[in-house]
């Protein structure tokens, strides 16, 4: 395991970090809640992806991360700290493949840190700002709370909203981090993600459930250079349902054999 201090205080994002002959390196980063080795560490060591430096990247606040509690853990924030820690990793030009929050804490990283992004590959990413409501499960749930009533009870609710598979994850991040990081994510960043990604130039691919349907304003994207890609038999969390399409299409969009 691996570690970069990203805050004045000395909190450290950690990381996972798999070895491989080629470059550029790539970075994994998970969703809320969860955590990057058990979400990626099957298919960043498939035939499809392996032979790459690969890095696990838990997010400040989640998995082996810490989680200060004075951190604001708005996206922007999430990206700074990130780019902090891949310079303290070596890290350059980087293949960012990003589940969920995670995708859109990538957008901002490459429109923040243009230097550490080479290619993205977004894994069905958080484009644009939700309405917070407590009937579903994720951010909106979340943020549908004041940060002191999830903080007194809140939590509790959620874990018996998101299920047993999630919860194992979402109970390491810190409170603070999980609740700040679900609002903010449902504010969505200034400029939101969607117009970030269509702003970019580098290559960048959007992989989604084909069961979900197209995007909204999925021409836009494709008309900007996006390529989205359906994936089939999966649900919201596409390496875990379907690894081994979700390998060769992420392989494809990152150019390996």
């Amino acid at each position: 395991m691996h570690a970069a201090p990203v805050t004045a205080d000395g909190s450290c994002i950690r990381w996972v970090e798999l070895p491989g002959e080629h470059e550029p390196a790539r970075v994994y980063l998970h969703g809320l809640g969860a955590a990057a080795a058990p979400y990626f560490a099957a298919v960043a060591t498939s035939p499809a992806l392996a032979g790459h430096r690969s890095l696990l990247v838990d997010l400040l606040g989640f998995g082996l991360s810490d989680r200060p509690v004075d951190f604001g853990y708005t996206l922007e924030d999430h990206a700074d700290a990130l780019a902090a820690a891949l310079r303290a990793a070596g890290v350059e030009a980087a293949d960012v493949v990003a589940h969920s929050m995670g995708g859109a804490v990538a957008i901002v990283l490459a429109t923040r840190h243009p230097e550490l992004v080479g290619r993205l590959v977004l894994v069905d990413a958080n484009l644009d700002a939700i309405e917070p409501t407590p009937v579903r499960v994720g951010s909106s749930g979340i943020a549908s709370y004041s940060e002191e009533e999830f903080l007194r009870s809140g939590w509790r609710e959620v874990r018996e909203r998101v299920g047993p598979h999630w919860w194992s994850t979402m109970r390491l991040a810190g409170r603070e981090a999980l609740y700040r990081s679900a609002a903010h994510l449902a504010r969505g960043s200034v400029p939101v993600m969607r117009e970030q990604l269509l702003s970019l130039s580098l290559p960048r691919t959007f992989l989604r459930p084909a069961v979900d349907g197209p995007l909204e304003g999925e021409k836009a994207l494709v008309a900007a250079g996006v390529d989205v890609v359906a994936v089939p038999d999966c649900g919201h969390n596409i390496m875990l349902d379907n690894p081994e399409v979700f390998a060769r299409l992420t392989a494809r969009a990152l150019g390996a054999h």
